[in-house]
């Protein structure tokens, strides 16, 4: 799988995150403070990574900022995307499944390695749900970004 990756910062979890990727088999690209010469604001790398998601470039994305809020609201504005700031493993599985969430965010100053792990491995792990509720309101999310443009 082709994942974006955008950090603010050069923390040690973000670059955690980064191995980990790679270590489970994804082509990663890198935005911020992850990426010499890259913009390091939050804002900026994580619109650039939920971009690559948008076009195609990318399957899905992880931005990481200190609290993960500024993140993941500068991905959402990126129309197509559906991005989840998760602090555990249930809010991750739940957001993949209910939400066919496409975005990752994840708190720099919180998210350790371990914790990293587990919500990555539910990430991965859960299956868009196919129940007709859950389809209709990621459905009205995407009728909402086109009435955006």
């Amino acid at each position: 799988m082709r994942i974006s990756v955008s950090s603010d910062m050069d923390e040690p979890v973000a670059r955690a995150l980064v191995a980990e990727l790679r270590s489970r088999g994804h082509e990663v690209t890198a935005h911020g403070a992850l990426a010499p010469g890259a913009d390091p604001q939050w804002a900026a790398c994580s619109e650039a990574a939920a971009r690559e998601v948008a076009d195609g470039t990318a399957d899905q994305a992880v931005v990481c900022c200190w609290t993960g809020t500024g993140a993941s609201i500068a991905a959402n504005k990126v129309p197509g995307v559906r991005a989840a700031l998760c602090t555990d493993a249930y809010t991750a599985d739940g957001a993949r499944r209910w939400n066919d969430a496409n975005v990752l965010a994840l708190g720099l100053r919180l998210t350790s390695e371990p914790l990293m792990k587990e919500i990555l491995d539910a990430w991965f792990a859960a299956e868009v749900s196919e129940d007709a509720e859950d389809q209709e309101n990621v459905e009205r999310i995407r009728r909402l970004d086109l009435r955006g443009r």
